[in-house]
This record gives structure tokens, sequence and C-alpha cells, in this order.
């Protein structure tokens, strides 16, 4: 017997759903595309029929309403993220939307009032949350075997003048700098780790943000609600990528380079402390297979079982108030 499939449409289609959102959703075992939306008819027609799909549209609204289309990925810009939420809530289809969920804290909480009004699933694009080495991240945290976790760190840089996303420095359609695009990745697998939110937030930011313009490095000093203290360092401005987490016990630290990749062999090192003073090294390769496949299949999966969002809006609400108080030099998070 075939299992069914959650039928899906891209809303915002363009370098980086086809890079990598498009396949994932195609190789998903309970998921399918049926349709993409972009500005230009003609050219969603014409991806459409490349990709040989049903269905192509030229606004959110037009997709949203169409009857084979059961869920949207919404994979636009930050500043198109609450309108087309919205507009597809409405219409009755379940909705994955990138991160940042939104653009300012008050739109993300209107965005999970409409899903559950409208009765639809939402979950935030926090993919990294998928990676066996953040799981074995957090479950070392967890079981106690670091000990009470004083610290933590997430870095995330990398050269943006590369990105084809130009609209990335743009405060108006991002929002913030990489500050959302990045730093986000770096928050939401912290307090995932540490099963924690964060309470207070300081930011520095380089150069200060206008109302056309986002910073483009930051550095972010968290404090969490059970007292662990927490920097995240994001930049657009490093000459090569750079990626860590590390996150320090009283017994123990562990980490990891890489750690937001998919597709990738992942070294998780972890130390602690034995019982003669000394400290002992292991350390442990991980697979990591293609995160954005089994992001949407947990999706599909939540949405057929009727089950919580893996990663609920509630999430992406929290997150949003600490990048909102960061973009202002920081303050205490409700």
């Amino acid at each position: 017997m075939q299992t069914r499939k959650i039928r899906y449409g891209i809303i915002g289609f363009g370098h980086f759903a086809e890079r990598a959102i498009v396949g994932a959703i195609q190789a998903s075992p309970n998921s399918t595309l049926v349709a993409v939306q972009k500005r230009s008819l003609a050219a969603a027609r014409e991806k459409a029929k490349a990709l040989s799909l049903p269905h192509a549209f030229s606004s959110a609204e037009e997709l949203a309403a169409c009857p084979d289309v059961d869920a949207v990925f919404i994979v636009s810009a930050n500043s198109a993220h609450h309108a087309e939420t919205i507009a597809a809530a409405r219409a009755g289809k379940h909705v994955l939307v990138e991160k940042p969920m939104a653009i300012n804290a008050p739109e993300a909480r209107h965005m999970i009032e409409e899903c559950e009004r409208n009765h639809v699933k939402l979950m935030v694009g926090q993919v990294v949350r998928f990676s066996p080495v953040v799981s074995r991240l957090r479950d070392l945290v967890q079981s106690g075997s670091l000990g009470r976790i004083v610290s933590a760190r997430a870095d995330y840089l990398f050269d943006a003048r590369l990105s084809k996303r130009s609209w990335l420095f743009d405060r108006v359609l991002a929002g913030g700098g990489p500050v959302f695009d990045i730093g986000v990745h770096c928050l939401d697998t912290l307090c995932y780790v540490l099963d924690d939110h964060v309470r207070t937030v300081q930011s520095q930011l380089s150069p200060l943000p206008t109302s056309i313009a986002t910073e483009r490095t930051a550095i972010l000093d968290l404090g969490f609600s059970k007292g662990t203290l927490a920097s995240i360092t994001c930049s657009f401005e490093a000459p090569t990528r750079h990626i860590f987490i590390e996150v320090i016990g009283t017994e123990g630290l562990a980490s990891a380079h890489d750690f937001t990749l998919g597709e990738s062999r992942i070294t998780l090192d972890v130390i602690r402390k034995t019982d003669g003073g000394s400290t002992r090294k292991e350390s442990a390769e991980f697979d990591v297979p293609n995160l954005y496949i089994e992001e949407v299949t947990s999706f599909s999966r939540c949405i057929l079982d009727d089950t919580e969002s893996p990663v609920p809006g509630s999430a992406g609400l929290q997150h949003q108030r600490v990048l909102d108080a960061a973009m202002e030099g920081g303050g205490t998070i409700s």
C-alpha cells in the first residue's frame, strides 16, 4: 500500500530553493512537489516545466488557493514571511517557513495565531536540529555527563559578498544581517542543546544598522535562564567559512566544527575530567545526512500523524524576541 504524500508548493522560488529545497522534497519518502511561485509567471512556468510540475503561480495567494497543494514551504525574503504565512494559513495550508520566522516578534505572534485559528501546522526551518551531531551534543548536556553547563558559544562566519541573495544587506527585506541570517542558526542550536531559553542579550553590531542597511558583523552575549552564559559571533565579512560550537560544563566540554552542515562527516570532540585530575579526550565521527530531506520528512510526518510541529512557532517567536533585542543593542527577553 502506498503511503500518502504531502503535496508541497514552494513560495519564493529562487536559487536557494532550486539548490536545496526541490531535491529535498523530491527525495522525501512522504512528500512531493507540485507547485512553485515566482514573481514572474513566465519564469515560474519555465521552472515548473523544467521540473515536470503541474502548477506555477506568480503570487503566494494563488499558490495557496490551489486545491492540489497541502503545504507550503516559504523561502522568500524575510520581509515576505508574515504575509505569505497568513495567506497560506487562511487557505488551509500547512506552513514550513524558513528562518528567521519573521521581521519582528509581533509578526511572528500573528503568524502563530493565524495558523492556530485555521487549524494548520506551522514549522520554522531550523534545519540544524536534525543533525545527529547536534542531537548527540544535546544528549551529552541533558545526561549531565558534562556536569553543570557554565558556558557555550556558537560561531558562524562566511563571505556573503559571494551570495546570490543580494537582499541580505537590505534592512527592509532582511530585517537584520548576519544576526537574522546565520546568527539565528546559532541561537536555535544553543537553545535546543541546552534545553533552555535566553533571558538577556547584549550585542555589538558593526557597522551599526540603519533603516536601509544591515550590520555585517555581530557578537551577542547571552544569559540563559538556568545560568549558562553564552556567545554568538556571526559575520558576512569572513575570508572563508568558519562554523563552530562549544559547550563547557564543570566535568567536561564538547565541541564540533561545521555543526550546521549536512551531507558531511563531522567530528564531535569530548574532553572529560578524570578522577586523577587529568583529562581524557574522545572523538566520534558522524555521517550527517541531507538535513533538508530530514526537515521536510519530519514536517510531513507531523501533518500525516497530526502531531506537534518539530520546530513550533513558539520557538520561532522566542528567537525573534532575542533577534529584535539584539538589533537594538540588547535587553531582557520576556
